[in-house]
């Protein structure tokens, strides 16, 4: 059976706060075991530390640090000042919601790696801390990506020894969501269930609810379209990543969601068609794109691209091995002027390589059935 959690981006209501611990209310057998047999112990996916074996850069991923955590904050401390010192990280956003948690965050990886690499998430613009009080998003935003510049975190493409690597801006909107609505139960509103409707501070011509934000992101990649080019025109391999996803593919179907409306508010079509202008319509076996959001670790091809999600997430979700744990970050997905082989072994994208999706079928799977039925 394939199990679905509640992912980063929901921050339900005290009324409904307790599907936040669902390996604690749902206690059957039967979920105890398909539990533990989706726990996923990785085999070793880091290549020996040895920069003189290494031909050109090694490129790590992680995404969703979630450094107000203290757990988070204390795997960040601990990696290896040495083992990365000539490596490059590429981070997925949201790395903190306070901006002094943001900035000792990436204080920190910029001391074990030569280049790190940021895009925001939406973690990252929350403004409910009393010190923000006074900024909106846009605000934060700009705070964020000054403070990158000024500790050397990139935030715009660039060639790495014959690698392109391209930061794409990007936010959600609703109509990213093309499958049919589950409708049997009563499902929490996405004001509700989504902290960002009131975390998040927009100027009044921005919204959740249209296509507004998800347009203003996109365009703020336009600003880097030279340099977009010079890659594409130098570079036979390429890295593009953002926080949000750029298909819907890339998240389990609504049925098998204990939050059956969470492809609403995880990714953008803009964002898609901005990485197929770059990597090609068909793709390549050199196109690569890395995401976070939604905490499922992920590695597919589709359409010629590969797609890869390798989240740090929360300390609830690793003690319950989710992706298998935090040993096997950050994931190295680049390495001896190659991409690295399919992470292993990613739940849900595996499920997918061998079953068709069916979006078309509402019939809620039977732990997400149980779970509303307790409610």
């Amino acid at each position: 059976m394939v199990l679905a959690i509640v992912p980063s981006c929901l921050g339900l209501s005290q009324k409904h706060s307790h599907s936040i611990h669902l390996s604690k209310q749902i206690a059957s057998r039967e979920y105890e075991r398909d539990v533990k047999n989706s726990c996923i112990i990785r085999p070793q996916t880091m290549p020996s530390s040895n920069h003189a074996e290494a031909v050109g850069p090694r490129v790590f991923m992680i995404s969703d640090l979630h450094a107000d955590y203290s757990e988070n904050m204390t795997w960040m401390k601990d990696l290896s000042t040495m083992r990365h010192k000539k490596d490059v990280l590429l981070v997925a956003g949201d790395v903190a919601e306070t901006y002094h948690n943001f900035v000792l965050t990436m204080s920190l990886l910029t001391d074990k790696f030569e280049y790190v690499f940021y895009v925001p998430g939406n973690h990252d613009l929350w403004c409910r801390r009393e010190e923000e009080d006074s900024l909106n998003s846009l605000d934060k935003l700009n705070k964020l990506l000054d403070a990158c510049k000024r500790l050397g975190v990139q935030t715009s493409p660039m060639i790495i020894d014959g690698l392109g690597i391209i930061p794409l801006f990007s936010w959600y909107h609703e109509s990213f969501d093309k499958e049919e609505d589950i409708t049997e139960v009563f499902i929490p509103s996405l004001e509700m269930a989504c902290k960002d409707f009131h975390a998040c501070k927009w100027p009044e011509e921005l919204s959740n609810r249209d296509t507004s934000l998800a347009l203003y992101f996109d365009a703020m990649n336009e600003k880097n379209q030279d340099l977009i080019k010079e890659i594409q025109s130098e570079c036979s391999q390429i890295i593009t990543f953002s926080h949000f996803l750029p298909r819907q593919e890339l998240c389990p179907e609504k049925r098998m969601l204990f939050y059956p409306n969470l492809p609403k508010i995880i990714g953008s079509d803009f964002l898609e068609v901005r990485l197929r202008s770059i990597h090609g319509a068909e793709g390549s076996a050199s196109a690569c794109h890395v995401f976070g959001h939604t905490h499922f670790c992920w590695d597919s091809m589709l359409d010629g691209i590969r797609y890869v999600q390798a989240p740090l997430a929360y300390p609830r979700e690793r003690k319950r091995r989710m992706n298998g744990g935090e040993d096997w970050l950050p994931f190295c997905i680049y390495c001896d002027g190659k991409f690295a082989d399919k992470l292993m072994a990613c739940f849900w994208s595996e499920y997918y390589s061998t079953n068709p999706r069916t979006p078309h079928n509402t019939q809620l799977a039977p732990w997400v059935a149980r779970f509303y039925k307790r409610r």
